[in-house]
């Protein structure tokens, strides 16, 4: 075999090679976004927590809620209240309501973020219905909780420091029902005698 053929096939062979770490990178790239995304609080991405914060301050933010439906969910969606002020450290409870004008189920899984973008990181959900899907029968309205809290470490950041309103976003988009459940909705109710 003659030096160019051996050379062409190394070639190839790291050529290869760079295509599979290439591959590999792209899977690996979505994950490491969100997770940076959710550390870094970048993009208006927020935090999540198990309990409420140590410390409230006398500082108070104001909290705006907004609700909005990709194309084609048929849903109404709106919060209940469009504003609340809070301490800083301090847990809130808002509720956003859903309803399905619609005769059949149809499921919906919420989309968020928070701007300004700074405030991505401190503002943190500890209970949310955006977690997990939801499913609303035909006709069906309901008031779904999120319970959150703006940590007080905000005070110290020389940018997010001056922040004196966050929005907080959601879109719901649909989502497909388990065929357990579609058939659920769709069976005839069953009376007890």
């Amino acid at each position: 075999m003659s030096n160019s053929v051996k050379q062409q096939k190394k070639t190839a062979a790291m050529l290869a090679g760079v295509a599979v770490v290439m591959l590999s990178l792209s899977f690996a790239a979505v994950p490491f976004y969100n997770w940076f995304c959710r550390v870094t609080g970048y993009a208006g991405t927020t935090s999540v927590a198990s309990q409420g914060a140590d410390e409230v301050l006398e500082q108070v933010i104001k909290i705006r809620f907004d609700a909005s439906l990709e194309a084609g969910m048929p849903w109404q969606f709106r919060p209940v209240v469009p504003s609340m002020e809070l301490h800083i450290g301090e847990t809130g409870l808002a509720f956003f309501e859903a309803y399905n004008p619609t005769d059949k189920p149809v499921g919906g899984q919420a989309s968020y973020n928070v701007t300004p973008d700074q405030s991505g990181g401190y503002f943190t959900k500890i209970e949310c219905f955006c977690f997990t899907e939801q499913v609303l029968q035909p006709g069906e309205r309901v008031q779904m909780p999120v319970s959150f809290y703006v940590d007080p470490s905000i005070v110290k950041d020389p940018e997010a420091s001056l922040i004196k309103e966050i929005t907080l976003s959601y879109t719901f988009h649909v989502a497909d029902i388990p065929e357990k459940q579609a058939a659920l909705a769709d069976a005839p109710a069953k009376t007890l005698e």
